[in-house]
C-alpha cells in the first residue's frame, strides 16, 4: 500500500495546524464581506461585490413557514453590477446612505437571485424603513467558524461514536471491511456495472469508503442507492454536503422512496420542493407541537390580560404564570424536535448544520458526505464526529473548496480529507465510477485521458448525441460540430483589467455572444446554452452584451466555479487571456478547466488566443485536441 508522507499527518498536528488557519479564514471573509476599513467606502464594497447599493423594495410576501420574503430591485438600471451574492448567504439590510457601522434594518438569508432582483427571507417584516433607497451587505457567517473550532476540540478528545474511525482516518489503524462481497438487490434497476460494484464495496466497508465520481457518472444516483440499502439494513444515516443545493438534490431523489427523512436547515435555504421534508414542517405536524400550540394560545390570552390590568399583584401572578408556561412551551417544542429526529431513518443537512444543537444527543451508524472534495476537512469533522462509519463521495480532480485567505490555503487549509485519504490508502478504499451519462464521447475523451487514465466510457445514450438531435434544432454549420475552437490569435484582442484588477477581453466576449446567437438562430433554446469564463470581469461584460440581445436573455453566464455540478447542451468558454508576455494566470489550475469542458453535453466551443494559452503545456494539449477532433475557426468568421 502506497502512503505518501504528506498524507501522514497526526491528529495532534492536524488540530494544532487548523485552529489558527480557521481564524485567518474567518478574518479574510469578514474583511472581504463587510469591507470595514478606514480607506474603503460603499462604492469600493460594491465593486468588490460584497454590497449591492441603491435598491428599492419591490414586493413583500409571507411564505416559507412564516418567514417574510422581500424582493429588492435596482433603483436605477435594469440589472445589478457583478456581485458575489449567492443563495443562502447571510445579509443585512440598511438604508442606502447609512454609515458602515450603523445598525441594520434587518438580517436575512438570500432566497432567490435573478439578474434584476434579489429576494431575501427575514424572520419577520422589518417595521419601517422599506420605502427609502436601501442597500444589502454580505456578512460573514460566524456560526460556521465557531462550530469548526468546537469540532476540533471534540476531535482532539477522540471519544464518542467516531473514536475508532478517527484512528483510521489519521492512519493509526487499518481500514476494516467485510471479506465477502456484499450481494444486494438494487432499488434502481438501471445501475451500471461500476455503480453496482461501488454500492457493493460501500456496503462492505467497516469504517471508511471513498466514492470517486468523475463528471456525469451518476454519483448522486449511487449515493441514493447506498442510502436505501443501508436503511433496509436498519442503519440510521446522516447525509451531508458542503452546499444546500447538493443536500436538496439527495432529498429530492429520496423523496419518492418510502424513507423517513428529515431535512435540517433554514427554510430559505431549501428548495421549495423539499420543504415538506423540512424539520420545521414535520415538527408543526407532531403531537407535542399541538400541545405547544395550545400553550401559546393560553400565553397570548394572559399577555393581553397583563396589558389591561392595573393591579400589581395580579400582574405579578400573571408574569409568574407566563414564565411557567413559556418553560413548558419550550420543553414541548424540544420534545417535538427530538421525536422527529429520533424517528427518522435519514437526517439530511449541510456540514455546518450537522453541528446543530438539535443533533447534540443523536449519533448515527453511517455519515455520508457528498461533494467531499469541495469541503474543508475541518468542516467534514463537524459531521463525522457523529457516526462510527463514513462514506465520502466526490472528485478531487474537479474544483477544490473556495478559500478566502491565500495564506491559510498555502498553509494547508485547502487540502481536503478526500485527497488526503486517496493519498493515504489509495485503491484500498476507493471505487471510481467509470460510465458517464452527460457528454458526447469527443468532449469526454479529453477529460478521461487527461485526468482519469482513459478509464471513463460514454454510455450509449450519450456517446454520439448531437445538438441537431434536439427537438426543433436545425442541422447547420453551427450545430454540426461537437467541438469548436475559435482562435483569436493575431486579431489584436488584448485582455484588459477592470477597476478591481479582474481580467476581461471584449473581443472574445463579442465572439461568445455571436456564437450563442448563431445557435439560437438554428433553433437551440437559449436556456440550453451556457457561457463560462474564469474571470468575474468577463462575466459582467458578457451580461452587458447579452442585455442587448433579447433572444439571449435565458442564456446562463457564470464563472467556472458557479457552474460546478451543472450542465448545458452547449457550453461556450471564453478563456480571456491574450497578452505579449504569454501569461495565463490561474488558467493553469487544471481542475478548473476540467470542470469548464465537462459542463457541456452536446457541444463545447472554446474561444481563446491559442498563442497565449499554448504557452502552458497542459492548455497546449487542450488546444491541440480541439484542433484535431473539432472544427477550427478563426475570429474572422465572426466578423473580425
Amino acid at each position: 500500500m502506497s502512503r505518501s508522507d504528506s498524507a501522514q499527518i497526526t491528529l495532534e498536528q492536524f488540530v494544532s495546524t487548523m485552529s489558527p488557519l480557521i481564524d485567518m479564514e474567518k478574518e479574510a471573509e469578514i474583511s472581504s464581506s463587510l469591507g470595514f476599513s478606514s480607506t474603503r467606502n460603499d462604492h469600493t464594497s460594491q465593486k468588490r461585490g460584497s454590497t449591492i447599493l441603491n435598491l428599492k423594495c419591490a414586493n413583500v410576501q409571507t411564505g416559507l413557514m412564516g418567514k417574510a420574503l422581500l424582493e429588492f430591485q435596482p433603483n436605477k438600471g435594469d440589472v445589478f453590477l457583478a456581485h458575489k451574492f449567492s443563495p443562502h448567504d447571510v445579509v443585512v439590510l440598511k438604508p442606502n446612505k447609512a454609515d458602515q457601522g450603523s445598525p441594520s434594518i434587518g438580517q436575512g438569508v438570500v432566497y432567490r437571485l435573478k439578474d434584476s432582483s434579489i429576494t431575501v427571507a427575514f424572520d419577520e417584516i422589518p417595521e419601517d424603513g422599506l420605502n427609502i433607497p436601501l442597500r444589502l451587505e454580505k456578512v460573514a457567517n460566524e456560526v460556521t467558524y465557531r462550530r469548526m473550532k468546537d469540532a476540533l476540540i471534540q476531535l482532539s478528545k477522540q471519544k464518542g461514536p467516531a473514536a475508532e474511525m478517527i484512528s483510521v482516518l489519521f492512519g493509526e489503524k487499518q481500514p476494516s471491511y467485510s471479506k465477502k462481497i456484499m450481494q444486494f438487490s438494487p432499488f434502481n434497476k438501471n445501475l451500471d456495472h461500476s455503480q453496482r460494484d461501488s454500492v457493493s464495496r460501500a456496503l462492505s466497508s467497516g469504517n471508511v469508503f471513498l466514492l470517486h465520481g468523475p463528471p456525469g457518472t451518476g454519483k448522486t444516483t449511487t449515493i441514493v442507492e447506498i442510502i436505501l440499502q443501508e436503511v433496509k439494513r436498519g442503519s440510521k444515516i446522516m447525509a451531508c454536503a458542503a452546499s444546500n443545493i447538493a443536500v436538496d438534490n439527495i432529498v429530492e431523489r429520496l423523496f419518492s422512496h418510502r424513507v423517513r427523512l428529515v431535512r435540517l436547515g433554514h427554510p430559505a435555504r431549501l428548495l421549495p420542493q423539499v420543504l415538506e421534508s423540512a424539520l420545521d414542517a414535520q415538527v408543526l405536524r407532531g403531537d407535542n407541537n399541538l400541545l405547544a400550540n395550545d400553550i401559546r394560545k393560553e400565553m397570548k390570552v394572559l399577555s393581553e390580560k397583563l396589558l389591561k390590568s392595573k393591579d400589581r399583584t395580579i400582574k405579578r401572578n400573571i408574569r409568574k404564570e407566563l414564565r411557567t408556561l413559556s418553560k413548558e412551551e419550550r420543553r414541548r417544542h424540544q420534545l417535538a424536535v427530538t421525536d422527529v429526529l429520533k424517528n427518522a431513518d435519514v437526517v439530511l443537512t449541510t456540514l455546518t448544520g450537522a453541528a446543530s444543537r438539535k443533533l447534540e444527543k443523536i449519533s448515527f451508524d453511517l455519515v455520508i458526505i457528498d461533494e467531499a472534495a469541495q469541503a474543508l476537512e475541518v468542516a467534514c469533522w463537524m459531521a463525522l464526529l457523529k457516526g462510527s462509519r463514513c462514506i465520502l463521495a466526490g472528485d478531487h480532480l474537479q474544483l477544490p473548496p473556495t478559500i478566502q485567505s491565500a495564506e491559510a490555503e498555502k498553509m494547508g487549509l485547502g487540502r481536503t480529507l478526500f485527497e488526503r485519504l486517496v493519498d493515504l490508502y489509495n485503491e484500498e478504499i476507493v471505487s471510481m465510477l467509470v460510465v458517464q451519462y452527460r457528454m458526447h464521447k469527443l468532449i469526454m475523451n479529453w477529460s478521461s485521458e487527461e485526468f482519469y487514465s482513459g478509464k471513463i466510457q460514454a454510455h450509449s445514450s450519450v456517446a454520439e448525441h448531437m445538438l441537431y438531435d434536439l427537438e426543433n434544432v436545425k442541422r447547420t454549420s453551427s450545430t454540426e460540430p461537437t467541438l469548436i475552437l475559435v482562435d483569436t490569435a493575431g486579431f489584436e484582442m488584448e485582455e484588459k483589467k477592470d477597476e478591481e484588477d479582474s481580467t476581461m477581453n471584449e473581443g472574445e466576449g463579442t465572439i461568445a455572444i455571436g456564437h450563442a446567437l448563431r445557435l439560437t438562430e438554428s433553433g437551440v433554446l437559449a436556456s440550453d446554452i451556457g457561457i463560462i469564463t474564469p474571470y468575474s470581469a468577463q462575466v459582467t461584460y458578457l451580461k452587458v452584451l447579452r442585455g442587448a440581445e433579447p433572444k439571449l436573455k435565458d442564456v446562463e453566464i457564470s464563472t467556472v466555479d458557479g457552474f460546478q455540478g451543472r450542465e448545458k447542451e452547449a457550453i461556450i468558454i471564453s478563456m480571456v487571456r491574450s497578452n505579449q508576455k504569454k501569461e495565463v494566470g490561474f488558467l493553469t489550475d487544471h481542475r478548473r478547466m476540467n470542470v469548464a469542458i465537462t459542463r457541456s453535453r452536446r457541444q463545447c466551443c472554446l474561444v481563446c488566443d491559442t498563442e497565449t494559452v499554448s504557452h502552458d503545456r497542459f492548455l497546449k494539449r487542450l488546444v491541440e485536441y480541439f484542433q484535431e477532433q473539432g472544427e477550427y475557426l478563426s475570429a474572422s468568421e465572426y466578423g473580425y
